[in-house]
C-alpha cells in the first residue's frame, strides 16, 4: 500500500454561536495543541499544526498504532495534559510541548501524562475521507478507534449549541467549537463551517523584547513585549505582558531568548517610552496571552500569559477578531 498522503489541519474561525435551529454538532474546545496522528505499518507518527514531527515528545501515544484494528489512518485530534483538578490545561502542557530529551521525557510521563482527544478520521486505508460530511467522517473515527489509557474520542452534541457552552464553563474549559453536520473537511482552510466559541478572550502574540524584573524577579524577565502581524505582514506592537508566568516558565522563557539578542526593536508603531528599558529578540518565538479587550491604540488589555506555540509559526498570528 502506497505512503499515507500529508494534510493539513482545518481551521475554526472565531465567532458567536450559530443561531438555534442551524445544523451544527457541538464538540468541547480542549485546552491543548492540535496535531495530525498518521498510523500506518504498526507505528504512530504525530505531526504539529506548522508540519513538525512530535513524535518523540509523547511516547506513551504511541500504543495508539495498535487501536485501529489493523487500518492505516490519518486522524486528528488534541493532545491534553490534565491539572490537579482533572480539567485540560494548557500550562500543565507547556514542560511536554517542549521536552525533546529522551530522559526528561521518561521522567515527565509520571508527573505531565497526556491524552489524545481525537475528532476527526482525514484517510482510512488507500482512500480519503475529507469529502464525506462531518457525521459520516465521526462515525467511522468511533468505529475506528478503540479507546486506550492515553487516547479518546469524546462524545459531540446536536440540538442546542447553549446548553454544550455552559456545560463547557461549569466544566472549567475553553469554549465549544461548532461544527456544520453537512460539512467536507477541508485542509489548511479556515472555514465558516467550523466556528470556535470562547468562554474567554485569547491572542496569539509574537515575542519581540523583555523589560527586566523588580523585586522578587530583579534578575529574571519582568514582562515580555509581543506583537501581531497587521494586514500588510508588518509586526506591531500589541503591548507588554507581566503577569501569568510560573517560576518554571521564566527559566524557560530565558533560556529560549537569550541566543535570540538583536539591537534594535522589531516591532512597527512602539514609542519611545514604551521602548525603554527594553531587550530586544529576533521575532520567531509564538505565545499565547488571555485577556480582557482591545483598547483603542491596538494594545491589549490586561493580558496574561498562557505560554509558548511551537506549534504555531510568527508569520500565522494576525489579531483574532470575534
Amino acid at each position: 500500500m502506497a505512503a499515507l498522503p500529508a494534510y493539513a489541519p482545518m481551521l475554526a474561525r472565531l465567532g458567536p454561536l450559530p443561531s438555534p435551529g442551524s445544523e451544527y454538532a457541538y464538540e468541547m474546545k480542549w485546552d491543548g495543541v492540535r496535531a495530525l496522528g498518521y498510523v500506518e505499518d504498526g507505528t504512530l507518527r504525530l505531526v504539529s499544526r506548522n508540519g513538525k514531527n512530535v513524535t518523540v515528545a509523547y511516547p506513551e501515544l504511541a500504543g495508539l498504532a495498535a487501536a485501529t484494528g489493523g487500518h492505516a489512518v490519518v486522524l486528528d485530534g488534541e493532545i491534553v495534559a490534565f491539572d490537579q483538578q482533572g480539567r485540560p490545561s494548557f500550562e500543565a502542557l507547556q514542560p511536554r510541548m517542549h521536552q525533546r530529551d529522551p530522559l526528561k521525557i521518561r521522567q515527565l510521563l509520571g508527573t505531565t501524562p497526556v491524552t489524545y482527544l481525537l475528532f476527526d478520521v482525514l484517510h482510512v486505508d488507500a482512500a480519503t475521507t475529507i469529502a464525506l460530511p462531518y457525521t459520516e467522517r465521526r462515525s467511522r473515527l468511533e468505529d475506528l478507534v478503540h479507546t486506550g489509557p492515553h487516547w479518546a474520542v469524546p462524545p459531540y452534541y446536536t440540538g442546542c449549541g447553549e446548553h454544550a457552552l455552559a456545560d463547557s464553563r461549569r466544566l472549567g474549559l475553553e469554549g465549544v467549537v461548532a461544527k456544520r453536520l453537512t460539512s467536507p473537511y477541508r485542509p489548511g482552510r479556515r472555514s465558516p463551517d467550523w466556528v470556535k466559541v470562547k468562554n474567554f478572550r485569547t491572542q496569539e502574540v509574537v515575542v519581540g523584547g523583555w523589560r527586566p524584573g523588580e523585586g522578587r524577579r530583579a534578575n529574571t524577565i519582568g514582562s515580555l513585549l509581543v506583537g501581531v502581524n497587521d494586514d500588510s505582514g508588518r509586526l506591531r506592537y500589541a503591548g507588554s505582558v507581566g503577569t501569568g508566568f510560573t517560576d518554571e516558565a521564566l527559566r524557560r522563557l530565558a533560556e529560549r531568548l537569550a541566543p535570540l539578542r538583536r539591537d534594535t526593536p522589531p516591532f512597527e508603531g512602539i514609542t519611545r517610552e514604551e521602548a525603554k528599558g527594553c531587550h530586544w529578540v529576533e521575532p520567531v518565538l509564538v505565545g499565547e496571552v488571555r485577556f480582557a479587550e482591545w483598547t483603542g491604540e491596538g494594545r491589549l488589555r490586561h493580558p496574561s500569559w498562557r505560554g509558548l506555540r511551537d506549534d504555531k509559526e510568527p508569520s500565522e498570528v494576525v489579531r483574532e477578531e470575534g
